[in-house]
């Protein structure tokens, strides 16, 4: 089996998106999530950005001192010295440095040639061996890079001391058999000497799918957020992918050491510290993840709820699966939901409910317990009566 680390980027590029940022003690709780999740890394800040920032890298350093923490500098002098020291508590620093790669970024953004950007990297990746021997170097905008020059940065600050080399898709350009290949050809280059990682944005709706071809072309690291939260669409969402990997086994045969049964309570932490949730079908921690209204999916699933279900919730630290009740529900599952709130229907009384309740539900959303009981309670009082006469 194939070792893939979990590096978390939630309190830092997730922490970047609009509506998402928090404070130094909600970032404290959301590390003990992720710590309790069993997240290999955990990049806890961009330093040189705010004093907030530093603050919760050296907070988290301070608090957790079993865990790999990171922190993110630019490929300069003054950010890879504020990384280390904000690090200088933390019993397992890494500094994460970067710079952009791309023609598009040298000619736009940096204003400089590829000479000047192979010499910036590699200077930032010798000073911050200076104080830790842990360095990543990211190659920002990997993805439109000149292949041949991505190459020959990789190399070079392998050379200069980087353990770990990441290959962004920053801005969720690439597709899959596109980046396994780009992937492909790093790994090969840099053989045993460096572990190549994957940091893929969801512009297209492709960070997971591009995270995943890239580990099976070889990447052993992946950079995601808990909720897939990050710039714009988002990053590559931590949940999804330990699932995949977990779920599907025999076509992705690698491990993590993610603690899946604490991804939906990671979940719900998160959103209890930002602006806003998962979308209702996000997979894995989404509400409706697990949730069934159509009938013949009811039916199926209360027979056997492996007719409509490849996680079982409680894998996941979801309390229980949902049966929401609404037009497509069918008989099965509205006799089950009348016996959860305690009522024994017979076969007529079912029908007469049923009837109703379709009626009621055509023009709602959904109905709540409360109704459903109203309903049934009303053609049981009907029957009594009936029969009284």
């Amino acid at each position: 089996m194939s070792r893939v680390y979990i590096f978390d980027t939630t309190l830092r590029d997730g922490e970047q998106s609009p509506g998402c940022s928090m404070t130094t003690p909600e970032k404290l709780k959301m590390a003990a999530a992720l710590a309790d999740l069993g997240v290999d890394i955990l990049e806890a800040g961009f330093p040189i950005a705010s004093e907030g920032d530093f603050e919760a890298v050296d907070a988290v350093s301070r608090q957790f001192p079993w865990v790999q923490v990171a922190a993110l500098a630019r490929a300069s002098t003054l950010d890879v010295e504020r990384a280390a020291k904000a690090l200088e508590h933390a019993k397992r620093p890494r500094i994460h440095t970067f710079i952009a790669t791309s023609d598009i970024h040298l000619q736009h953004k940096l204003r400089k040639t590829r000479q000047q950007v192979l010499d910036d990297a590699v200077a930032a990746v010798t000073l911050a061996r200076n104080y830790t021997d842990d360095v990543e170097f990211s190659a920002e905008d990997a993805t439109r890079t000149d292949q041949e020059y991505l190459e020959k940065v990789c190399r070079a600050v392998v050379e200069a001391g980087a353990r770990t080399v990441n290959l962004p898709d920053t801005v969720g350009y690439s597709v899959p058999g596109e980046y396994a290949e780009l992937i492909g050809r790093i790994v090969n280059a840099l053989g045993d000497r460096a572990i190549v990682s994957v940091h893929c944005h969801d512009d297209l709706g492709l960070a997971v799918a591009n995270s995943l071809a890239a580990v099976a072309a070889g990447a052993r690291q992946i950079e995601c957020t808990i909720n897939g939260i990050g710039e714009r669409a988002g990053n590559a969402a931590l949940e999804e992918l330990v699932m995949a990997f977990k779920t599907r086994h025999d076509r992705l045969p690698f491990e993590t050491g993610i603690n899946t049964e604490r991804l939906f309570p990671a979940s719900q932490i998160l959103t209890r510290f930002i602006s806003f949730g998962p979308q209702p079908n996000k997979a894995i921690v989404g509400e409706n993840a697990f949730a069934h209204e159509a009938g013949i999916h009811q039916d199926g699933y209360l027979k056997n709820p492996s007719t409509y279900e490849i996680i079982s919730p409680a894998s996941v630290g979801v309390p229980e699966s949902r049966l929401v009740l609404g037009k497509h529900s069918g008989r099965h599952a509205l006799k089950k939901r009348a016996e959860d709130l305690g009522y024994t229907l017979s076969k007529e009384e079912l029908e007469e409910v049923y009837h109703r309740f379709t009626h009621l539900a055509d023009n709602k959303k959904g109905l709540r317990n409360d109704e459903i009981a109203s309903l049934v309670e009303e053609v049981v009082a009907r029957g009594a009566a009936t029969v009284a006469h």
